[in-house]
């Protein structure tokens, strides 16, 4: 079980700061998120090099903040590693979360498996003309418009899919949570799995309230292992593992643009 700090005095001096980037993950990634995917998608119709700028765009932003907020935990000297995480795992989870694990491992592997079958299908159909079927841009589909298409975006997508492991979890989970608790002085630990969920999911408002509901969930069951462990290792691991299964998809599959495909448009 993580120990947590139940003050916010615990901060010290970095208190206002960290009440700062608290806020922020809550209120103000879902805002630069959704601008900087519609920036994205709007890029992609006539950029072959969006993508790959885009995933670049996202390490330095991610490590950028994460660096922050490291450096506000460093000023905080009633705030040990041991409260935001940074620690090896205290215990195994216990039968619940374990059992809660267990599940979105087989929910990840069966949802691979079925990208996997309906990428395959779709690389059977006849090629459309530009416009239609998968060589369209799926209208408010941000998740499928971020996959990587070619080498070098499944390179920069691994290191974007590590960087989410560690980054997110530092942030949303060992930081967030630990001046989340402050703030609340010590609040049950189902209350900060609920919060940790919802603002988890509010950060990923640009994927639609499907996107939402789902990352919502992951983050719960992220902030359930960290509780119940002490450490972020574990949901680490796992967060990295959900990203990464995204490069098993086939981009043969995958919806590509009119300017991807080189083509013009209207030729």
């Amino acid at each position: 079980m993580t120990t947590l700090p139940v003050a916010l005095d615990a901060f010290g001096p970095a208190a206002l700061a960290a009440v700062v980037v608290a806020v922020y993950l809550v209120v103000g990634e879902p805002v630069v998120g959704h601008v900087l995917h519609r920036r994205f998608e709007g890029r992609l119709r006539t950029d072959a090099g969006a993508r790959r700028s885009f995933y670049r765009r996202l390490l330095v932003l991610e490590w950028g903040l994460a660096v922050v907020a490291f450096v506000v935990w460093l000023a905080s000297p009633g705030v040990d590693a041991a409260a935001v995480g940074l620690v090896w795992p205290r215990e195994w989870p216990g039968p619940g979360t374990a059992v809660v694990v267990v599940v979105v491992l087989l929910l990840v592997v069966a949802s691979t498996r079925q990208l996997r079958a309906g990428a395959l299908l779709e690389a059977t159909r006849p090629t459309r003309r530009p416009g239609e079927g998968r060589h369209a841009e799926p209208p408010g589909q941000s998740t499928l418009a971020l996959l990587p298409r070619t080498e070098g975006e499944r390179r920069l997508f691994t290191l974007v899919g590590v960087t989410a492991g560690v980054c997110e979890e530092w942030l949303y989970r060992g930081f967030f949570l630990a001046v989340v608790a402050a703030m609340a002085g010590g609040p049950p630990a189902w209350v900060l799995v609920v919060v940790a969920a919802v603002a988890f999911g509010l950060a990923h408002a640009y994927q639609g309230r499907a996107g939402i509901v789902l990352t919502g969930v992951l983050g719960g069951v992220m902030a359930l292992i960290y509780v119940d462990t002490g450490s972020l290792l574990l949901p680490v691991l796992l967060h990295a593992v959900i990203d990464l299964r995204f490069l098993l998809v086939p981009a043969s599959a995958l919806p590509v643009s009119v300017h991807e495909r080189g083509e013009v448009p209207g030729g």
